[in-house]
């Protein structure tokens, strides 16, 4: 097993997957957290363009990810942050929307998902690589606080890829909001 200074990863040989019913005490592997969400997309969705709305689209990853992270800990969790929704091919109405989430990195109290969307354009089967994002939410206790979270079990070496990405996503929000902070307390 090897720790993280930040986060809780524990590392396992691809032979030794015993897992326990108890998800708080011995954690979970990527596998095991991994949400897949499919929705048609319909004239609600639409924006002015009659493409589907990007707001749409991120209340179905949030609530993707969502599940993510209450799976993995088995608490509430709140999102804290989304990174840099970026949307690469437009979703039209009568799309499939499918969402493939599962978890990349866990820190004391947060866990970071990864979103991957497509849309699938049903009379014709075509498939498109919609956009991709990730994000942050933060495991609550039954008053509300934040409560610990029990690691992730990387297995793989794109896993332990995801970690050490997500580790530098995590640096570079620390730094951006340590900005935001002095800034907002700057004088006008």
């Amino acid at each position: 097993m090897t720790g993280s200074s930040r986060g809780s990863l524990k590392e396992e040989s691809m032979g030794k997957a015993h897992i326990s019913h108890d998800a708080r005490a011995e954690g979970s592997t990527v596998d095991e957290t991994r949400v897949v969400t499919s929705r048609i997309m319909e004239p609600p969705d639409a924006n002015s363009w009659g493409n589907v709305h990007g707001g749409v689209i991120m209340r179905l990853v949030d609530e993707a990810g969502g599940a993510v992270a209450i799976r993995h800990s088995r608490r509430q969790a709140v999102t804290v942050a989304i990174d840099r929704m970026i949307f690469k091919q437009p979703v039209h109405i009568g799309d499939l929307l499918t969402i493939r989430a599962c978890m990349t990195y866990t820190g004391r109290t947060s866990m970071e998902v990864q979103a991957e969307i497509e849309a699938e354009n049903m009379r014709t089967g075509e498939v498109r690589a919609a956009g991709t994002c990730y994000l942050v939410y933060v495991a609550l206790d039954d008053r509300g606080h934040p409560t610990s979270v029990p690691p992730l079990l990387v297995r793989t070496d794109q896993e332990r890829a995801r970690w050490n990405a997500a580790e530098q996503r995590r640096a570079i929000r620390a730094t951006e909001a340590s900005q935001v902070t002095s800034e907002e307390g700057a004088p006008t």
